[in-house]
């Protein structure tokens, strides 16, 4: 596999959608914008139509076609339409375990066996289709502890999938924010205000922007971001303390009480009706943790 065909295969995963016909196959990538402005009041609409150009140079020598591109007032789509037997499209339908939206996609095992600049290059495509970073995306209320964020929404199985990529290029994650109800609402306030399904939102994986520049974005105003706040972090933290695994600290887990939502249909079967005390507890359950 080139580091083309990951970076495809990484924008699917992170957004994508296929819908299949009987003789050809639409595959479709959303790349959303919360806010129309960045930090510093730029257009976000001008700096993602300008990355289009770049990334319709790496895709569309892959796919033999021009993307349709389709802008809407907070997103971009790209779609293009191959025949069902073309090779290219029946490994994006194997590669992304045969899912048809990214909430029902996993990595094919065989996406684990690439080379480190492949895996790269598929991160970045999912950064660039579900990844953010903004100045509110800061760790602890501390001072240039700027983070990248992941959004995962619905998927247990990506998050951990990402989470092992980036430990297979050397990235720690920071944190995970599961939707899960011993995270998303640990102390049963907003259970108790009524709101019981507070809980169900979309996963976070959460990396230091410094350990993200190997991936990077792009999305021009998000690498722009990246670089900048990279910077920052670097002027208040040591590069020494990002760069570490959940596994290689200190455990340090506050017991949390039971929640009654802990057993909602909704959750995977393997962790329906068990309680975690630490998002670490949950994400090394899941399958996350040392390579083996």
């Amino acid at each position: 596999m080139n580091v083309e065909m990951a970076y495809l295969i990484g924008l699917v995963l992170g957004n994508g959608e296929i819908q299949r016909g009987p003789k050809e196959t639409t595959v479709t990538i959303d790349l959303p914008y919360k806010n129309l402005y960045t930090d510093d009041f730029k257009d976000v609409a001008v700096y993602v139509k300008a990355s289009i150009v770049d990334i319709r140079a790496i895709i569309e020598p892959l796919i033999g076609r021009e993307l349709t591109v389709t802008r809407f007032n907070n997103s971009t789509k790209l779609s293009f339409t191959k025949d069902n037997n073309e090779y290219v499209l029946r490994e994006i339908i194997r590669l992304i375990d045969k899912g048809t939206h990214h909430s029902t996609m996993r990595m094919h095992p065989d996406l684990f066996a690439i080379g480190k600049e492949e895996k790269k290059s598929l991160l970045r495509g999912i950064a660039d289709s579900t990844g953010y970073i903004r100045r509110s995306n800061i760790a602890f209320g501390q001072d240039g502890a700027h983070r990248v964020y992941i959004e995962i929404p619905g998927n247990w199985h990506m998050v951990i999938d990402i989470a092992n990529m980036l430990r297979d290029v050397d990235i720690p994650v920071q944190t995970i924010d599961f939707g899960h109800p011993n995270f998303r609402d640990a102390n049963l306030i907003k259970y108790n205000e009524g709101k019981t399904k507070f809980w169900k939102k979309e996963h976070q994986v959460k990396v230091f922007a410094n350990e993200f520049l190997p991936v990077g974005f792009n999305i021009t105003h998000k690498q722009d971001a990246l670089e900048k706040y990279s910077e920052e972090l670097l002027d208040f933290i040591d590069p020494e303390k990002t760069h570490k695994f959940y596994w290689e600290k200190p455990t340090r887990a506050r017991v949390k009480p039971p929640h009654p939502e802990e057993n909602d249909a909704s959750l995977p079967r393997e962790i329906r009706g068990r309680h975690f005390d630490s998002w670490t507890e949950l994400a090394s359950y899941l399958g996350y943790g040392p390579k083996c």
